[in-house]
């Protein structure tokens, strides 16, 4: 007890005065003003950082104090910030505080101030702020150069979605500086003369390399780097795994990349065993298993970057999450047609434990065989019910056997089966085609497919065996890859058969029967309309004991070379779908249904033809107008090419236009065409009728007319229409009229001038021919018949007369000739040719007879020109004539003395007798009774002289009878 009282009385006494102090130091309000306030400035990070000390407190004090902090810009009053910071304070603590400026440091000089209050418990209210601060200025500026143009922060770094302040400082205030944001023009807000700040809203992402910030001025352009980052994603499928119970492998999955160069770190912290560990890469992790035999793992994995940072947590049973390493070594053996065995290796995990494979087997790229199989060290299968020839996949992949979490990885290996013959026989059709009675026959086979192939086809047998004579056997063997072959038979019954051959052996043999005589081919035809799925079809069965049935078709137009298709059908089948990826709209195809016999023998049963789509006419038939009349016409046109036609022709339509605008006839409705012009349409609702008959027309009428078929899908295109006048109304009675007289007309035209050279020596021969004169005939005599023609020696002219008008006006003969106007009214003159001889005296009796091709007066009234002569006349003499030269001048003396007084034109030239006598009376009336003539020699020579034309003299050797002096063209009567 006493020592206690002696320690007691001993901390009393030590206490006392401490007391004491402390009540009279927190009675009383203390100078705790900061003082040392220094600023700095962070360029990089945009920020003041503060640092001060408070002086007056002892060192045994630690107070709870808080300072009100003020910033201004540019100038000392205009305080843009006001804060406060709390912090526990002890004697001589250097304190710090950092500001970060939206503004970039560098557009703006900036002053700091501040003051302090004690915030303690212990410290009665009420409490008092000390004094300010003197203000500390922080001036980024002085580091600038002399450059016109700055712009503010240099390679900002901001995280996407930001807001971004920039600045510009411009030395030359009269500049004016626009500035832009990837080429978008910003505006800002004028802080002081120099300075324009601008406020970046929700910074986007757009490369790695930044986003560029520039002002442009009357100078090179300044401008600035900000780099943005894409925010950080918190790590997405964070798990862990074993592969060997030794080292533990975390992934994840990082997320978007943050587009910076620098990249986020991750730390996995253990918390169980207070370890962490710093990942080498960016989405995988390792950790290595003790062998404390800890099993539970509570693993937290950190993401961080310049911005922020995420984390995700797992609580993991190292025993549940074992994925084994994928097996290896896999490989087939003893492989054969349809067997092989699969062999491969496992790595081993602790303890020797046992694993879970699992072996697929995968055809045509899907799994077609799954096993499992319990594997420790060496897995083995054996693959049964294989395809000979077929190229298989096996893969294995295995699994922790005693705590199944997760499949290892895959491995594979593709294997080939060996070859066996074909397991099916060759699908055959034929096509026959008489040939001079004889059957030629085309063979056709589809190739086997894959799976009954069995290995690569070589050749086909074709075996053709005569069953009427069955000794008689033909085998043809054709190279792979060909489908089809020909065979020329006779007119026996045949069986073919053909069989595939590969390196192992042959298929099975499909066998067709072939007729030596034509089958039954006069099978109507039905239609068929094609669908989306092909062209449904069915029949009916003829006989019970059919064995099946084919379907045969051409896949291209008619107008193409046939590929052959068929479709074998069971016996119970009576309808089937045709389809064919090379079924087109608008074309026709005909089918033909096959019924096949016990003895392999096919009989056609039916015809059929459709449109898998029909189609609107491509084309308009070309059509004839005939039968033209005034009041009708008739058109006319020819079929169509079947394999032409895009779908069933079910008529026709006629259009007909009047210029005249007439009413539509019967039958007609008016229609509006595709130019908004209106015209008649006639329906023609039968298809095989070729012609229409436009009735009802006007005479003298234009009218268009125009002819287009029409199936379900529509009518033709719309082409020209053609012109077609009617005629007059009673045309066609004149043409009759005409027509006939035409005919008689050219028959006498032809007739004339195939006898015109008859005619004109019947008519108008150009020189008489004495054998051909009439007057032959008045000069026969009983006395001496055979009298034919007169001597030129015999007898001289006595006279030729020239008939004229004596009223006529005479002119004297000029060689020239008056027209006939001018000669009109004359009457003949007469005059006489007499004998020139002097020895001449004495009238005698003289024949007078004239040529009645040139007087045809004369020959009217049936007399010879034969008028009498003065009495100075010398008369006709028997005597010998004179000269054929005197007797030239002489007609030509008299002739010209006879023109000089007739006018020209006038005068007509009559022959008149050679020996006549002397006759009295008027000239120009012949003689009552006219004297007999006297009978003279024979016919002398006649000479007609042209008026206005003489004749030159004759040769000696010349003969007046071959003398004709004419004006050209000319021909006087």
């Amino acid at each position: 007890m006493a020592l206690f009282a002696v320690l007691q009385t001993t901390f009393l006494l030590a206490f006392l005065p401490l007391r004491t102090y402390q009540s009279e130091v927190l009675s009383e309000p203390l100078p705790l003003t900061p003082e040392s306030l220094s600023v700095s400035i962070n360029s990089a990070k945009q920020c003041l950082h503060l640092q001060w000390t408070v002086h007056n407190l002892d060192y045994h004090q630690e107070l709870k104090m808080v300072f009100e902090i003020q910033i201004s810009r540019f100038k000392a009053s205009d305080v843009i910030w006001t804060g406060n910071y709390s912090t526990t304070v002890t004697q001589n603590q250097v304190l710090h505080w950092s500001w970060e400026s939206e503004l970039p440091l560098e557009c703006a000089i900036h002053f700091v101030r501040m003051r302090t209050m004690v915030d303690d418990a212990r410290i009665p209210v009420p409490r008092f702020w000390s004094n300010w601060s003197s203000w500390e200025k922080a001036d980024a500026q002085n580091s600038l150069g002399d450059h016109p143009l700055y712009v503010f922060p240099k390679d900002k770094l901001v995280e996407e979605g930001s807001d971004v302040t920039t600045c510009y400082i411009s030395r030359n205030h009269q500049d004016n500086i626009s500035c832009y944001l990837e080429d978008v023009l910003t505006f800002g807000k004028q802080l002081d003369q120099s300075v324009w700040a601008f406020k970046l809203k929700n910074i986007s992402f757009l490369r790695k390399t930044g986003t560029n910030f520039y002002c442009q001025g009357q100078g090179v352009p300044e401008g600035v780097v900000l780099f943005v980052s894409k925010v950080l994603e918190e790590p997405k499928n964070f798990s862990c795994e074993t592969r060997d119970l030794k080292t533990l492998t975390c992934t994840w999955d990082p997320g978007d990349d943050t587009g910076l160069i620098q990249l986020p770190s991750y730390t996995l912290f253990e918390s169980f065993s207070r370890k962490k560990t710093l990942c080498k890469h960016r989405n995988r992790c390792d950790w290595q298993v003790t062998q404390d035999s800890q099993e539970m793992y509570n693993f937290t994995l950190v993401a961080e970057n310049y911005f922020r940072k995420r984390s995700v947590c797992i609580l993991f049973n190292l025993i549940h999450g074992v994925h084994p390493v994928a097996p290896y070594n896999l490989f087939p053996k003893n492989v054969s047609a349809t067997n092989a065995t699969m062999t491969w290796k496992v790595h081993s995990i602790g303890n020797n434990s046992a694993l879970l494979c699992q072996l697929q087997l995968l055809g045509e790229g899907k799994v077609i065989q799954q096993h499992n199989i319990s594997v420790r060290v060496n897995g083995e299968y054996l693959l049964s019910e294989l395809e000979p020839d077929t190229e298989y996949m096996a893969r294995v992949r295995c699994a922790y056997a005693d705590h199944f979490w997760k499949w290892s990885e895959l491995i594979s290996q593709n294997f080939t089966t060996a070859e066996a013959a074909p397991s099916e026989a060759p699908d055959v059709w034929r096509d026959v085609m008489f040939v001079s009675g004889y059957p030629m026959v085309t063979l056709f086979w589809k190739p086997l497919s894959k799976v009954h192939t069995h290995g690569k086809i070589l050749f086909y047998n074709v075996v053709v065996e005569n069953l009427d004579e069955p000794s008689s056997l033909e085998v043809l063997s054709v190279p792979a890859p060909a489908n089809s072959t020909k065979v020329t038979l006779n007119q026996s019954s045949y069986q073919i058969h053909v069989t595939a051959h590969n390196s192992v052996g042959p298929s099975p043999a499909s066998t067709v029967a072939i007729s030596g005589h034509p089958g039954n081919e006069n099978v109507e035809e039905g239609r068929i309309n094609g669908t989306e799925d092909g062209f449904p079809m069915s029949w009916k069965p003829q006989s019970r004991n059919a064995t099946g049935y084919v379907v045969e078709w051409c896949d291209g137009p008619q107008n193409l070379p046939c590929v052959l298709q068929w479709k074998n059908l069971g016996p119970t089948t009576t309808g089937t779908v045709i389809s064919s990826g090379a079924f087109r709209p608008g074309v026709r195809y005909n089918f033909r249904i096959y019924e096949i016999s016990t003895k392999r023998m096919a009989h056609l049963l039916e015809k059929k033809t459709g449109y898998l789509e029909e189609l609107a006419p491509s084309y308009n038939p070309q059509v004839v107008p005939n039968n033209l009349t005034s009041h009708s016409f008739t058109l006319s046109w020819k079929d169509y090419p079947t394999e032409s036609q895009t779908g069933f022709i079910q008529g026709y339509y006629v259009y007909l236009k009047s210029k005249a605008g007439e009413k539509c006839h019967r039958g007609f409705e008016k229609t509006v065409l595709p130019d908004n012009s209106v015209c008649c349409k006639y329906t023609i609702d039968n298809p095989d009728q070729k012609t229409f008959v436009m009735k009802d027309l006007q005479p003298e009428s234009v009218y268009e007319f125009f002819v287009t078929p029409y199936t379900s899908a529509g009518e033709g295109p719309m082409d020209d229409f053609r012109k077609v006048t009617t005629p007059d109304e009673y045309s066609h009675i004149l043409i009759h009229i005409i027509l006939p007289m035409i005919f008689c007309v050219l028959v006498i035209m032809i007739a004339c001038y195939l006898k015109s050279q008859w005619l004109k020596d019947k008519c108008y021969p150009d020189i008489p021919d004495p054998y051909k004169s009439s007057v032959l005939s008045l000069i026969k005599s009983k006395e001496n018949p055979h009298i034919t023609i007169m001597n030129v020696n015999d007898c001289v002219p006595d006279a030729i007369e020239v008939v004229n008008k004596p009223e006529g006006s005479k002119i004297q003969f000029t060689g020239t000739r008056k027209s006939p106007t001018e000669t009109k009214g004359t009457k003949p003159a007469y005059l006489d040719l007499l004998p020139t001889e002097k020895n001449y005296s004495g009238p005698g009796p003289c024949i007078c007879f004239e040529n009645f091709t040139y007087n045809q007066a004369a020959s009217d009234l049936g007399y010879c020109g034969h008028f009498p002569v003065t009495s100075q006349a010398p008369h006709c003499q028997l005597g010998p004539l004179t000269s054929p030269e005197n007797l030239l001048k002489t007609l030509e003396q008299n002739y010209m003395n006879s023109l000089g007084e007739i006018p020209a034109g006038e005068a007509n030239l009559n022959y008149v007798s050679q020996l006549a006598s002397p006759t009295s009376g008027d000239k120009e009336s012949p003689p009552t009774n006219p004297p007999e003539p006297a009978l003279c020699s024979e016919y002398k020579m006649q000479m007609a002289i042209p008026l206005g034309l003489a004749s030159p003299p004759p040769s000696e050797n010349s003969s007046l009878s071959s003398t004709t002096l004419l004006d050209p063209g000319e021909h006087y009567h």
